[in-house]
């Protein structure tokens, strides 16, 4: 059985989704501002070294935990599920099939209280 990292292309997929997936953010209305004022350089590094090891690839992952990294934010719902849309449509346009967007999901709702800080 290989991992979702695998399947979705490894390292450079991941690199890859990362970028449009980033670009997709900034270009929405609706989440954009939880991004102004950051190191888009380090955050895109960071997000790749958390996507890879969720996806079950190597884990060099040493960032916060999702409730200490969103808190204080004022994250709701929406927020949430917009950045879920902008990553499974990343995800789609890099060919990714369905079921391993599926699985994508999934990993994202399991963490949404934790981002939501309830």
């Amino acid at each position: 059985m290989t991992t979702l990292y695998e399947r979705i292309g490894g390292e450079a997929a991941v690199d890859k989704a990362v970028d449009i997936f980033y670009d997709k953010i900034m270009a929405d209305d609706r989440i954009k501002s939880f991004f102004e004022n950051i190191d888009m350089f380090a955050q895109a590094r960071k997000q790749k070294l958390f996507l890879t090891m969720v996806f079950g690839g190597p884990s060099d992952y040493t960032g916060k935990d999702m409730r200490s990294g969103h808190a204080g934010m004022g994250i709701d719902d929406s927020h949430f599920n917009a950045v879920v849309e902008n990553l499974a449509a990343t995800l789609a346009e890099l060919g990714v099939s369905n079921d391993d967007i599926g699985e994508v999901a999934k990993i994202a709702e399991s963490v949404r209280d934790d981002v939501l800080n309830r």
